[in-house]
């Protein structure tokens, strides 16, 4: 896709995802990129520096693989009294995973918690990974950031509604289908930023005098249907922490 975006000879590449980005940087040296991800932009080798990228390539993070230590913390609040959880990861996508892996591993250990790493590669392993998470009696499950789970959110929150798990993944959408709750940087707001370099390039900008910007805004959403059918006492400090609440 991006091999045909620069034989169209585009003016700019709108490179909304993680995996995007780094197709657009390993293909792209000329025409300028605008990159959305929710991990490091520098870990991820997308830039040198935030505040000055170099040659053609910019963007928006949502630093979302860095907050994975809050998810399993909001799942402590949500379960307290669960020792073990699991993590979902996408094995095929090695750099932002690394990224969760470390952090979540440490915000386990802070926690006290047991941390049992499960592998998506594709949705034909999502009943499997379900069944584990029962079988190994994980108080819930927290879904790693990554495109291919937001692409399949409906069916990983009817999942999880069917096999009774309590999961947190990162957008509000998740809950909206289905999810228990949800912890992440604003996605409208990444997005909106990406337009806004989008477009500051069509009208003449260069990348390199657009440092990349940081969505610090952090949303919390609640899914109470699901609180209810799952049998979960939400701790009223946290009810009212969250950003909305969908009844």
């Amino acid at each position: 896709m991006t091999a045909d975006l620069v034989h169209r000879q585009v003016t700019v590449i709108a490179a909304t995802s993680t995996p995007a980005a780094l197709a657009a940087k390993a293909a792209v040296t000329t025409i300028p990129v605008v990159f959305e991800t929710g991990s490091d932009p520098v870990k991820l080798g997308l830039v040198a520096r935030l505040d000055r990228p170099d040659g053609n390539i910019t963007g928006v993070s949502q630093l979302n693989a860095e907050i994975m230590g809050k998810r399993l913390q909001l799942l402590h609040e949500l379960i307290p009294t669960a020792t073990s959880v699991a993590l979902l990861v996408n094995p095929t996508n090695p750099t932002p995973t690394e990224l969760i892996l470390r952090s979540s591993q440490a915000a386990a250990k802070t926690l006290g918690l047991s941390l049992h790493v499960l592998n998506a590669r594709t949705e034909n392993d999502f009943d499997g990974v379900f069944a584990n998470v029962i079988q190994l009696r994980a108080g819930g499950l927290v879904i790693a950031s990554d495109a291919f789970f937001t692409s399949r959110l409906d069916q990983l929150a009817a999942l999880a509604l069917r096999h009774r798990v309590p999961t947190i993944y990162e957008y509000r959408e998740f809950v909206e289908a289905g999810g228990l709750a949800s912890y992440s940087g604003g996605i409208v707001e990444a997005y909106r930023l990406t337009g806004v370099y989008a477009g500051s390039i069509l009208k003449g900008k260069k990348p390199s005098e657009l440092p990349v910007q940081q969505v610090t805004r952090v949303e919390m959403f609640l899914n109470l249907k699901i609180v209810t059918a799952l049998g979960i006492t939400v701790p009223l400090p946290l009810l009212g922490r969250a950003d909305d609440v969908i009844e």
